[in-house]
C-alpha cells in the first residue's frame, strides 16, 4: 500500500487472532502483479473477502477512533466511488471511512473497505492530493493485492487465514467474547510485522491509481505534490507516529520518477476543489484535536486563516470550523454569527454549512428554527445524507413520527445500504408502537453491519410478537433464508480453517 497498512484490532476475540496471524514471515509478502497466478487470487473469493471485511468493520465501528459522521464518510465514499468508476471492474463497491488519528496513513481492508486517517486529510493541501492517495488504495483493491496477499501468506503459513476464519466462525456462532471486543483500528495490539506489498505491486497501484485520478478529472499534479510532501516529511525526520509512510515505506526514486514522467504527458485538468473538501478538512482538524491544548492550537490556526484569507473558500472553511468549536462550547450565538460569515452572503454553499446550522439550533433547543433549517437544507441538498439525517432528527424530536417514518422509507429507497437509516426507522416504528416492524428494521440494520446472528434474533423476536399468519409466514421465510446464509458462510470459512 502507499502507506503502512494498519488492520483494525480488537482487544479480545478477533483482535488477538488478527494480532497473531499478522505476525507472518516477511517472505509471505506478495511479489507483484506479474508473479501472481490466477489461482492465488481466486482462492480468496469476493464473497469471502466481503465476509472478512464485514466482520472487521462490525468490530471496528465500535472503536472510539471510528468517525461516525455522515458528512465525512459520504464525502469520502462518494470520492472513492467516483474514482473507482474509472478503474478496473471491482467485485465489491468501495466504502471509505475515516479514523480519528493524526498519523498520515491510509489502508485497504478485504471487501472494498478503505480507511483514511484524519491526519492524511488534514495534511492534504488540495482535493487532488487526497484523491491521489485514495486512488492508490482503490488500485490495491481493484488489482486484488489485498486478497492475493492474504492468500499467499496463507500458502506459506496458514495461521493468518485460519485465525481469521476461526474468529469469524466464532462471530457466526454468536461468540460473546468477540461481540464484547472493544475495537480499535491498529491501536489495541502491537504487531511486529504486517501484511505489506512489494515494490512491484506499489508501482502497479501507482499506475492504476494515476489513471483513475486523471480520468475522474482531478489534477494530475496532485499525486506528485503528495509524493513530494511525504518525501519532505521523511527528510525532516518526522516521528513514526506522525508519518507512518515515511518511517516504514520510503518512496523510491523510481516511483517518484515514474509518476513525474506520467504527469508530463498529461495536460493540467484545471480541477477546482469542491467546497466540501475544505469543510470536511476543517471538521476533522477539530475532531482530531479533541480537547485541551491541541484544540486551542487548532482554534488559533483557524482564527489566523480567517483573518489572513480574503473572501476565499479557505476562509469560509476556517469560519465553519470556528463555528463548530463554538457549538461544542455551547456558545450558540457565536456559532450562528460565524456560520453567517462563513456563508459569505450566499457565495459559499455546501451541505456541511447547512447541517451544522441545524445542529446548532438542535443543541440550542430551538426546535422551530431547527425544523425550518432542516427542511431548507434537505430541499437544497437532496443528495446529502447529513441533511437527510438532520431532518429525521428534528422530526423525531418534534414527535412527528408518522412523517419521520414516511421520510425514512423514502431515504432507504435512495440509500438502501446505509445502516443508520434502518436503525432510525426501527426507533420510529417503536415510538409508533409497532414492535414487529421495529425489529424487522433492526434486523436489516444488523445485516448491513455484519452481525448476522443478532439479525436472526431480531427476526425471531418479531415472529414471537405477532399472531398474524401472513406476517409469521414472511418472518419464517426471512429467518430461514438468513440462517441459510449464516450456514453458507460457516461452510465457506471452514474450508480455510484447516
Amino acid at each position: 500500500m502507499l502507506f503502512k497498512p494498519v488492520l483494525p484490532l480488537a482487544r479480545t476475540g478477533l483482535a488477538l487472532l488478527l494480532a497473531a496471524c499478522l505476525a507472518a514471515p516477511a517472505q509471505s509478502q506478495p511479489m507483484g502483479i506479474p508473479s501472481m497466478g490466477a489461482a492465488s487470487g481466486a482462492e480468496l473469493s469476493p464473497s469471502l473477502e466481503r465476509t472478512l471485511g464485514n466482520a472487521i468493520m462490525e468490530q471496528g465501528r465500535r472503536s472510539p477512533d471510528y468517525v461516525a459522521d455522515s458528512d465525512i464518510n459520504q464525502y469520502l465514499t462518494d470520492m472513492g466511488r467516483k474514482l473507482a468508476r474509472h478503474g478496473p471492474a471491482m467485485a465489491q463497491p468501495v466504502t471509505v471511512f475515516a479514523l480519528r488519528d493524526s498519523s498520515i496513513n491510509a489502508f485497504a481492508l478485504p471487501g472494498g473497505y478503505i480507511g483514511i486517517h484524519s491526519g492524511l486529510i488534514t495534511a492534504s493541501q488540495s482535493e487532488s492530493e487526497l484523491a491521489s492517495v485514495l486512488a492508490h488504495e482503490i488500485a490495491h483493491v481493484a488489482q486484488r493485492h489485498v486478497a492475493r496477499g492474504i492468500t499467499q501468506s496463507a500458502q506459506s503459513n496458514h495461521l493468518m487465514i485460519a485465525a481469521l476464519a476461526g474468529a469469524l466462525l466464532g462471530a457466526l456462532a454468536g461468540s460473546g467474547d468477540l461481540a464484547m471486543g472493544a475495537a480499535a483500528f491498529g491501536q489495541a495490539a502491537a504487531v511486529d510485522r504486517q501484511l505489506g506489498f512489494s515494490r512491484q505491486a506499489e508501482q502497479e497501484a501507482d499506475r492504476v491509481g494515476f489513471e483513475m485520478l486523471t480520468k475522474a478529472g482531478y489534477e494530475p499534479q496532485g499525486m506528485v505534490r503528495m509524493f513530494q510532501r511525504l518525501a519532505s516529511a521523511s527528510r525532516l525526520n518526522e516521528s513514526a507516529s506522525a508519518n507512518e509512510y515515511a518511517s516504514t515505506h520510503p518512496l523510491s526514486q523510481q516511483r517518484e520518477s515514474d509518476i513525474q514522467n506520467r504527469v508530463r504527458g498529461v495536460p493540467a485538468s484545471g480541477y477546482q476543489d469542491s467546497p466540501s473538501f475544505w469543510y470536511v478538512r476543517a471538521k476533522l482538524m477539530i475532531m482530531q484535536a479533541g480537547a485541551g491544548q491541541a484544540l486551542r492550537e487548532v482554534e488559533q490556526s483557524l482564527q489566523s486563516s480567517a483573518r489572513q484569507e480574503q473572501d476565499s473558500i479557505e476562509r469560509s472553511a476556517a469560519l465553519y470550523g470556528l463555528a463548530y468549536i463554538a457549538m461544542g462550547r455551547q456558545d450558540y450565538d457565536q456559532a450562528r454569527a460565524l456560520l453567517a460569515q462563513a456563508g459569505g452572503q450566499g457565495r459559499y454553499q455546501a451541505p456541511e454549512l447547512d447541517t451544522l446550522a441545524v445542529s446548532v439550533e438542535i443543541a440550542a433547543g430551538d426546535r422551530q428554527a431547527a425544523q425550518a433549517r432542516a427542511q431548507q437544507a434537505w430541499k437544497r441538498w437532496p443528495q446529502s445524507q447529513g441533511a437527510a439525517l438532520a431532518y429525521v432528527q428534528v422530526l423525531q424530536q418534534a414527535g412527528q413520527n408518522e412523517q419521520a417514518q414516511r421520510f425514512l422509507l423514502q431515504l432507504i429507497e435512495q440509500w438502501p445500504d446505509v445502516p443508520r437509516l434502518h436503525q432510525l426507522l426501527a426507533q420510529t416504528y417503536d415510538r409508533l408502537g409497532d414492535g414487529v416492524k421495529a425489529r424487522r428494521a433492526m434486523a436489516e440494520y444488523y445485516q448491513l453491519v455484519g452481525a448476522l446472528p443478532t439479525a436472526v434474533e431480531q427476526l425471531q423476536q418479531a415472529r414471537n410478537l405477532t399472531t398474524d399468519f401472513y406476517q409469521q409466514s414472511e418472518l419464517d421465510t426471512q429467518i430461514r433464508q438468513l440462517r441459510e446464509r449464516v450456514e453458507n458462510e460457516r461452510a465457506l470459512l471452514e474450508r480455510f480453517r484447516s
